[in-house]
């Protein structure tokens, strides 16, 4: 009989040649446990996903309880279900005004193929922005935007008209003109190595959107839900965008995408033609009772309060002249080293001494840490001590 890390390497779809293959038999809080009993300090969140830790038992309760009223029922938009509702109201009391109408997924790459076919409808044109360095998701839609030529050249031909431009380089905006539909942006392009948006840049860019009639679109999949140290990123730039994609931790640790706009905006799906844009399982009913609990705590614990002074302690005890640089927002950073090779011996290091990291698509020189946001002083000394070590 094949092992579970044979039978995983043969019958199980490979997104690698070097998958980490912890065989992991539960999670707790902060940390994952393999079959042996060892544990391991998530310091990435399961790639930005449990914000809240693991097991939190407000959301695995909100998830009993769903379960026992139903699970699926019909396809998304044709029955009246109470956990979108209340999860959509929760939505709406904490966005502004303008962002008024979710329309829920199962991922953040579906949302942004749902806001791609809405930009295009609402608009009429075809053209769509984004920038260098960019990831929006691995759909061919998605992936027509990411800005990194090397994930992307094996699938082409993608979609016509679209453009990657450099990011932070107002001059570049002039190619935003009347055939662009919609401008897809990241306010911190995570994969590039954690590089945040300059508010200047932003701005000219909202006018030129705003100038032009393109909608704007922020990709918060990564960022929202309290990462970056506002419940969304946008709160700290004064930036409203026209339609917000959400992801990852959007869904409590269960699956859960969105994207969001106006009525307005959003109702043109739903004529010429009718079912404009659908989805069968979008908007679970368990999914949205896990994501509304997890909303709820963030916007009721004060937990985003402490993002920020957890950010300053990781910055304070991770210097040593190996570390060529430190970006950070919130509790998203990125350690630059010297090398790729370099990065995976910290990896594997850390590992070996119970603390999971990773690293980036488009900076691969760069390690990444994206702890739950619930991580402790006490946690986050013994992560930087074990990193410490790892690149001593």
């Amino acid at each position: 009989m094949l092992s579970q890390r044979e039978f995983f390497l043969r019958h199980i779809g490979q997104t690698s040649d070097i998958p980490l293959g912890l065989e992991v038999e539960h999670a707790e809080g902060c940390y994952l446990y393999d079959t042996d009993g060892k544990k391991y300090l998530d310091l990435i969140s399961g790639i930005s996903v449990s914000a809240l830790g693991h097991g939190r038992p407000e959301i695995i309760d909100a998830i009993k309880k769903q379960a026992d009223k139903h699970l699926h029922l019909m396809v998304y938009g044709e029955y009246i279900q109470s956990p979108q509702n209340e999860y959509a109201r929760l939505l709406v009391e904490n966005l502004p005004p303008q962002l008024d109408s979710v329309y829920f997924t199962n991922s953040g790459a579906e949302a942004t193929e749902g806001a791609m076919k809405l930009a295009k409808r609402y608009t009429g044109r075809t053209g769509f922005v984004s920038f260098e360095n960019a990831y929006h998701g691995s759909t061919q839609g998605a992936l027509s935007l990411a800005g990194g030529e090397w994930l992307k050249s094996a699938y082409r031909p993608l979609l016509p008209d679209c453009i990657q431009l450099p990011y932070n380089d107002i001059p570049a905006l002039e190619r935003i003109n009347e055939k662009t539909a919609a401008v897809f942006i990241d306010l911190v392009q995570v994969e590039a190595g954690v590089r945040k948006i300059d508010p200047v840049f932003l701005s000219a860019l909202r006018d030129r959107c705003t100038e032009f009639g393109v909608l704007l679109v922020f990709d918060e999949i990564q960022t929202g839900m309290g990462r970056t140290g506002s419940l969304w990123a946008f709160e700290q730039y004064g930036v409203v965008p026209d339609i917000l994609l959400l992801g990852k931790a959007f869904g409590g640790g269960m699956p859960l995408g969105a994207f969001i706009s106006s009525r307005e905006i959003m109702q043109t799906l739903s004529f010429d033609p009718v079912l404009g844009h659908i989805t069968t399982f979008g908007g679970h009913p368990v999914s949205c009772a896990a994501g509304h609990a997890a909303l709820n705590i963030l916007v009721s614990s004060g937990v985003i309060d402490t993002v920020k002074e957890k950010e300053s302690l990781f910055r304070e005890l991770l210097v040593s002249p190996k570390i060529k640089a430190f970006h950070s927002a919130g509790l998203l950073a990125a350690l630059e080293l010297e090398s790729f090779a370099e990065v995976q011996r910290v990896i594997h290091h850390c590992i070996e001494n119970g603390v999971i990291t990773d690293w980036f698509l488009f900076n691969d020189k760069c390690l990444r840490i994206a702890p739950p946001l619930v991580i402790s002083n006490e946690e986050i000394l013994f992560a930087c001590n074990v990193i410490m070590n790892a690149i001593r």
